[in-house]
C-alpha cells in the first residue's frame, strides 16, 4: 500500500479556462498506469475552452450541477452521479452551470507523450456557446 499526500490545488490558467476552476491531481499517469485522474471545481459559469483527448476522457459529476457539449452538439445539463464520455478526438466543453458549482472527476489514459499533446486545446467557450435555457 503506498499513500500519496495531498498535492496543493492548482488554479487553471486563462488560456484554458473561463472563470475559476482549480484541480488536483489524483493519479499523475505514471508507470505502470496510464491512467490519470483529477478532482475540478468549478465556480458558477466558469468552464474549460473547447479540447479533445488523444485517448478520450471519462467525467463522473461528484457535486452540484454542470453543462457539457460536443461540438456541433447540444448544450446537457449534468448532475450530481452523472458520468459523461468523450471518445477520442472529440471536441468538447464542460463547466458549472449559471447559478451553481460543480465538481467532477476527470478521467483519462496518458499517451507517455512528455509535451502534454494527450489533451488538444482550442478557443475559449464564447458566452454564446455557454447560454443554455434554464
Amino acid at each position: 500500500m503506498d499513500i500519496t499526500p495531498k498535492t496543493t490545488s492548482t488554479k487553471g490558467p486563462s488560456g484554458l479556462f473561463t472563470g475559476d476552476v482549480y484541480f488536483d491531481v489524483i493519479a499523475k499517469g505514471d508507470a505502470p498506469s496510464r491512467l490519470r485522474v483529477n478532482i475540478v471545481r468549478f465556480a458558477p459559469c466558469a468552464r474549460t475552452a473547447w479540447h479533445t483527448h488523444a485517448a478520450g476522457q471519462t467525467l463522473h459529476v461528484t457535486d452540484g450541477v454542470g453543462l457539457v457539449q460536443a461540438r456541433g452538439g447540444e448544450v446537457k445539463v449534468v448532475r450530481q452521479g452523472d458520468t459523461i464520455y468523450t471518445p477520442p478526438g472529440e471536441w468538447h466543453w464542460h463547466g458549472a452551470a449559471r447559478e451553481h458549482f460543480m465538481s467532477h472527476l476527470a478521467m483519462w489514459e496518458t499517451t507517455g507523450a512528455a509535451d502534454g499533446s494527450e489533451t488538444t486545446w482550442g478557443e475559449l467557450v464564447t458566452d454564446e456557446e455557454y447560454a443554455y435555457p434554464g
